[in-house]
């Protein structure tokens, strides 16, 4: 008789998104006349950039000749992606990393979940709290995080390192040592960043302690600060205790056509001596089959000249948007950050509601859809996420019903 992997019965509820879903399908079928403004989970609206479609058309054309048809992509993706994800992304920057240091995939989300696989349940994760979802329940679904506690939000085998506007919604190096360290920066929901300095000093304790930074930067491309670093790799001796994760989602808008990259140096290697890029390179070959080249060949476009003019004008709109959204918010007595480095806007919510009963409340009086802060974790609880990636059009709307309430 089979059995099921019984780790994912104690997740609580279903994925933040899905219910977030479920909830606007339901008012939405309830009030059919009601125009709903989405402000809620990440996803871009602006369309591909024509560099992008233009070279996206050209593989596609490539695919229907026998002579430059292409079947499974190499495991670590295409090199001619790497060299451009090398020399644009790293070299630029004065980061030395290599082509095989670095994977392609089918994105960020993806890459964030599988890539506990590579270490022993025995690891001890630290996470910021509030934080991205898919860190935590990826690690629940192995069976790492011990038991949850519906009272707290809380898992018994996780360090939480919270993220409170006193700290300026960054974490603080936690008390207990852990094994793996989860950071994302510019984060995912606050919007906040950290300069490199003090970026150094996650790198100098991750080493200390022969713990692994898993380093998100999904939201690189929306830095505009010059003390914010946009690569881990900019630190000194981050490459024998970091992963970094970079997504195309954000910065090209592959949302919907899917590409993304893990780096893993040849020098992070485990306290006993075990390097970590072959160990992925494996699971890398094993599990999965490669982005298609068509996307792959969209991708390196993303570096031309070209792409690189207007993916930056797309990131500027979306800016544009999240300037707006904070400015009017806090004319309208809204406590709000984030919205400088990354187009998420973190605000508190108003008159003491939960982080849930101010989603109803916006839902139903405004019609606009936003994240509870509550769903990242016990210290979201009454903020709430608003994302600048609408179309400026329904953005200004949306905010302009909310300074009307």
């Amino acid at each position: 008789m089979f059995k099921v992997n019984d780790n994912y019965l104690k997740l609580p509820g279903s994925y933040l998104f899905s219910t977030i879903g479920k909830k606007v399908r339901a008012y939405q079928e309830a009030n059919p006349d009601k125009e709903i403004i989405r402000l809620g989970i990440g996803d871009v609206t602006q369309p591909l950039a024509p560099a992008i479609i233009d070279r996206l058309h050209e593989a596609v054309s490539e695919m229907g000749v026998q002579e430059t048809f292409k079947g499974y992509a190499p495991d670590l993706g295409y090199e001619f992606l790497r060299s451009a994800i090398v020399k644009n992304d790293y070299n630029a920057r004065g980061v030395d990393i290599a082509i095989d240091e670095v994977f392609v995939s089918d994105g960020a989300k993806c890459d964030s979940g599988n890539i506990q696989e590579i270490f022993s349940l025995d690891n001890k994760i630290a996470v910021c709290d509030p934080v991205y979802p898919v860190y935590v329940d990826s690690n629940v679904m192995a069976g790492r995080t011990g038991t949850y506690d519906a009272t707290t939000g809380l898992w018994s085998d996780v360090i939480y390192m919270p993220c409170k506007e006193e700290n300026g919604f960054a974490p603080e190096l936690p008390e207990e040592t852990p094994d793996i360290i989860y950071l994302c920066f510019p984060n995912n929901p606050t919007g906040a960043t950290i300069t490199k300095d003090q970026l150094q000093k996650w790198v100098d304790y991750a080493n200390e302690k022969h713990a692994v930074i898993i380093y998100d930067a999904a939201y690189e491309a929306y830095i505009s600060e010059p003390d914010v670093p946009h690569t881990i790799y900019e630190c000194d001796g981050a490459k024998t205790c970091a992963i970094e994760l970079r997504s195309f989602s954000k910065n090209a808008g592959f949302t919907g056509t899917r590409l993304g990259f893990t780096v893993i140096p040849k020098e992070l290697k485990s306290a006993d001596g075990v390097a970590l890029n072959p160990l992925w390179a494996r699971r890398h070959g094993t599990k999965y089959n490669g982005a298609p080249y068509i996307v792959q060949a969209a991708g390196e476009a993303v570096y031309s000249e070209a792409g690189k003019k207007q993916t930056g004008e797309q990131i500027a709109y979306y800016m544009k948007n999240a300037k707006y959204i904070f400015d009017g918010l806090k004319s309208a007595g809204y406590s709000v950050s984030g919205g400088v480095n990354a187009p998420y806007i973190w605000l508190k919510t108003p008159d003491g509601m939960s982080s849930w009963e101010f989603f109803d409340y916006l839902l139903e009086k405004a019609n606009v859809v936003g994240t509870p802060g509550s769903g990242f974790g016990p210290s979201g609880e009454g903020y709430f996420r608003l994302t600048a990636f609408g179309t400026y059009e329904n953005t200004v709307k949306a905010i302009d019903r909310m300074k009307a309430l």
